[in-house]
């Protein structure tokens, strides 16, 4: 015993022995070798131009201006810094001394034989006036460099996004980051960050000792300018950020296939703030607005959709009611559950007598969707809702989307572990209760309602040269019932009785739609009668909700407005889309209505008043 363990010793050191020299003389030679060729080679990075965003008509909207950057050599005496540093303040006196002097002393080190940047960007026009004069001197050294610019500014700053300095993490993560400095931070900047970013070029070239350039062994050419193009209409968009007037809101305009071409989110921000590092001043008067302009409220806001929920409602009755969507429904104001004393009540406190399909969507009944949401349950609701675009995440091409909430019995029991009430099946049915969704999912499920398919909202159409089809998903429903729903949301618009006639019967074009007032506050059951929007208070005012498409019986277009605290949505939300429905025809938008057909109509409107606010050209020729 005590032999095998003196052998299985001295073959353990044996067996070190021979690692350890196989480290040293074979292993260790690439490693070391690999150290010399460092020590003879240096890569240096070529940094790509970063791809720019433009809209559909070719407006750019975030552009790359040109200008310098300034660095100056390393190993300087502090006199002869301090020196360099009063030449350059002389030649541009808005620049930083202290800053400069604490980047040069932070980068400056026996080891560093690079030029040291100390000006990060000085614009073109300043620099060319004095670029003969410090090109020359050997302690300088100018570099091209490009600054993102944002010039429509808030029009489409939550659209578009914004670059800013990267991080160590975004460093880590991405080569090309952490060669530039720069990296998008929100909207299509972010999304597309790899595509705008472009690839890195590099030059290997042969140096000396003290890293002075011998020879250029290679060199590789960055592949930049990677633009995009998107569906977006700035013209529309400047419109509509017009009309509003200042007034918290968020409208999408999009075609039924999924093309945004407008995306409002109001009020918004100026995303040329950010480019440089914004101050602390600007960011606490972001942060302090009540109105939030930072936050993009058509993606990441959530929202009760209120009765413009009530479509999904029915079809989820048909699918699952087994004949019960083709009864009808008797509205007295309200409903009791089972023994409870407690009323859920319609909008209409006399209520609206014998209900159907479509008389439910063009007036709007509540106590129609508690009668059938009690029949079919949560379940089935949310099953169907879901399937058709709400409470779940639309696709579009920005980031951080919320996916809100459209609830069932399994999702209040792991979020509250609570059981499920009749009565929140009822407030659900009307868009109530738990329901919240983004004003991005109710124009997609518009889209839906109007042609049977459900898009993927896309706001690019061409990424890097290449075009972006749409995506289109058809879902079936009994036809039956889907005529009879476009029928109820036809006359929203356009019979007397409808939610949103007076504002939507007398446009250009027949619009189909459906209005929704969320409340964000509840009405006490010893309240009779209700309190006029008009007189409550602002934050306690309903949401305004209108959603529509048109032309009804060939859809091209979906509009959907939210006014938030607007009151009711067809006196709030609906004068908006009215505007934008007109705006879109006198421009020629329509396919069966193209700017040739509609000058004559055009002409019209020479005297009235409408017609400069819709910022339309009376002086068309014909």
């Amino acid at each position: 015993m005590r032999y095998r363990l003196l052998w299985f010793i001295f073959i353990l050191v044996w067996g070190l022995l021979v690692v350890r020299l196989y480290h040293i003389s074979i292993k260790s030679n690439y490693y070391y070798e690999k150290l010399a060729k460092e020590n003879i080679e240096r890569k240096t990075y070529i940094k790509p131009v970063r791809g720019e965003i433009f809209d559909s008509k070719g407006n750019y909207l975030a552009v790359n201006k040109l200008g310098f950057s300034v660095s100056i050599a390393p190993h300087m005496k502090k006199k002869k810094l301090s020196e360099v540093i009063d030449l350059l303040k002389s030649y541009f006196p808005d620049i930083n001394k202290t800053v400069m002097q604490k980047v040069y002393k932070r980068y400056n080190s026996p080891y560093n034989y690079k030029f040291i940047k100390v000006i990060d960007f000085i614009a073109y026009n300043d620099m060319i006036r004095y670029y003969s004069q410090l090109e020359p001197n050997q302690y300088i050294h100018i570099d091209t460099e490009t600054k993102r610019y944002y010039p429509f500014g808030g029009y489409a700053a939550h659209i578009v996004g914004y670059v800013g300095r990267s991080n160590r993490k975004e460093n880590k993560k991405d080569k090309v980051v952490e060669i530039v400095g720069k990296t998008g931070k929100s909207g299509l900047e972010l999304y597309y960050n790899k595509v705008l970013e472009g690839e890195l070029g590099y030059v290997i070239s042969k140096v000396n000792a003290r890293n002075k350039e011998l020879k250029v062994i290679k060199k590789v050419e960055p592949i930049s300018n990677r633009n995009i193009k998107l569906n977006l209409d700035m013209d529309l968009q400047q419109y509509i950020f017009k009309i509003l007037d200042k007034r918290a809101a968020v409208v999408v305009v999009m075609t039924v296939d999924g093309k945004v071409l407008a995306a409002v989110s109001n009020p918004s921000f100026n995303p040329n703030l950010f480019v440089g590092g914004i101050s602390v001043k600007n960011w606490r008067a972001l942060q302090n607005n009540l109105g939030h302009p930072f936050t993009n409220k058509f993606i990441n806001a959530v929202y009760p959709p209120g009765s413009v929920i009530k479509m999904g409602v029915a079809l989820a009755t048909s699918r699952f009611g087994h004949g019960v969507l083709d009864e009808h429904e008797f509205c007295k104001g309200y409903i009791t559950i089972d023994k409870s004393k407690h009323k859920f009540r319609c909008w209409s406190r006399w209520g609206h007598g014998d209900v159907d399909l479509r008389k439910s969507i063009r007036e709007s009944c509540d106590v129609y969707y508690y009668d059938k949401s009690l029949k079919i349950g949560i379940d089935n609701i949310s099953k169907t809702l879901h399937q058709i675009g709400l409470g779940v995440k639309t696709g579009i091409d920005l980031p951080r989307e919320y996916r809100g909430i459209i609830p069932n019995k399994a999702w209040k029991r792991k979020r509250y572990n609570l059981p499920w009430y009749k009565g929140e099946t009822v407030i659900c049915a009307i868009g109530q209760g738990y329901d919240n969704v983004t004003p991005m999912q109710i124009a997609r499920y518009t889209a839906f309602i109007a042609t049977g398919k459900l898009p993927t909202p896309m706001l690019a159409k061409e990424v890097a040269g290449k075009k972006v089809k749409p995506v289109l998903k058809r879902i079936w429903f009994n036809p039956k019932h889907f005529n009879t729903i476009r029928e109820g949301m036809y006359d929203v618009c356009n019979d007397r009785r409808g939610t949103a006639y007076k504002t939507m019967s007398k446009l250009p074009i027949i619009v189909a739609g459906k209005t929704g007032t969320a409340q964000v506050v509840s009405i006490p059951q010893d309240i009779k009668k209700r309190v006029k929007e008009n007189d409550l208070a602002y934050f306690k005012k309903s949401h305004a909700w209108i959603t529509t498409y048109a032309p009804y019986k060939h859809p091209e277009y979906v509009i959907t407005v939210l006014m938030e605290h607007g009151g009711h949505g067809g006196s709030s939300a609906g004068p908006i889309a009215a505007k934008i429905y007109k705006w879109l025809y006198y421009n020629g938008y329509f396919k069966h209505h193209p700017l040739q057909k509609v000058r004559e109509e055009l002409q019209k409107l020479k005297d009235i008043k409408e017609a400069k606010e819709l910022g339309l050209d009376t002086n068309v020729s014909q």
